[in-house]
């Protein structure tokens, strides 16, 4: 019988963590699932919560939280990884989405609803998901990820979305995003290095996603796939105010590689220097750094198992 650690983020989703705490004890029994339960109580708390259900022979880690629990999840498996002490493979990833965007989900094919989501842990269908592996800003070490990177304007928007007391989920995103045009829309210029290419812009926004989706809405990536080898990447040009608002009904829509001021690529490896201005970055979610001047991102293949729905 597998064993599965769970890891509660409390504080998730405005408390909805805390709150979903008895469903979820409730739904894990309805499947015959043998687990503990732990909640997080501080910041990377979760990713130190990980990696002891590695090393302690746990053969699934579970996030209960949002996006920045499950990637506090992954640093703790890789970390675990990476320490030589593990003599067999790390422990499969699942995610209960009791978060704000749950974006990494998303992309990971793990359902939205908790009933549907214990219902895939039971189920045990794995796919082998890429990871990628961002240095720069705060983490001059490096810090994993799952779903994303972005730098300039949604990362802007992350972090004005996070300051909000009242809205959760993607309407704290969509009003964080009309708030941001007004507070970030001069971009700075960067040269951006990947796959033997080199720009120069002055860019409003660079998205490089392992996933499809970030803000719980914005589908920054309409075709990726996390298990391709590749990231997808979006480059949007300095545009005005009023372009701004009429371009993000194209990345509700995904159809943002139609405008001309959108361009568009994949790639394993991706460089980004700020020849003037800083850089705003979050990695799923999570604050990378509020004014860097360089990170380099690289891409991980086949890096963990993640328990999710069979695909359609």
């Amino acid at each position: 019988m597998l064993s599965y650690k769970i890891i509660v983020n409390p504080v998730s989703g405005r408390g909805k963590g805390l709150a979903s705490v008895p469903v979820i004890k409730h739904l894990l029994s309805e499947q015959a699932i043998h687990y503990d339960l732990v909640q997080s109580e501080r910041p990377w708390h979760a990713a130190h919560l990980a990696e002891e259900a590695a090393l302690g022979g746990y053969d699934v880690v579970v996030a209960a939280g949002g996006d920045g629990t499950a990637n506090e999840v992954l640093n703790g498996l890789m970390a675990a990884k990476l320490s030589g002490r593990i003599s067999s493979q790390i422990p499969a990833m699942g995610i209960l989405c009791v978060g704000r965007g749950n974006d990494f989900a998303y992309g990971a094919h793990i359902p939205a609803e908790l009933q549907a989501g214990c219902q895939a842990l039971a189920g045990n269908y794995r796919l082998k998901l890429d990871g990628g592996l961002l240095i720069g800003g705060d983490f001059p070490q490096g810090r994993y990820f799952g779903n994303g990177v972005g730098i300039g304007f949604d990362a802007v928007v992350g972090f004005v979305a996070q300051k909000m007391k009242r809205l959760s989920g993607f309407p704290s995103y969509i009003v964080a995003a009309l708030k941001t045009i007004f507070l970030y829309y001069q971009a700075p210029r960067v040269r951006i290095e990947f796959e033997g290419q080199s720009i120069e812009t002055s860019a409003l926004m660079i998205s490089i996603m392992n996933g499809r989706r970030l803000g719980g809405g914005f589908m920054m990536a309409p075709q990726g796939q996390s298990d391709d080898g590749l990231f997808d990447l979006t480059i949007a040009a300095e545009v005005s105010r009023l372009r701004i608002l009429t371009l993000i009904p194209h990345f509700l829509r995904g159809t943002q590689s139609t405008q001309r001021e959108i361009r568009t690529a994949q790639a394993c490896h991706v460089t980004v220097r700020a020849l003037q201005g800083s850089l705003p970055i979050h990695a799923d979610g999570e604050t990378i750094s509020t004014d860097t001047d360089q990170l380099s991102v690289e891409l991980l293949p086949a890096q963990i198992d993640v328990l999710c729905s069979p695909e359609p």
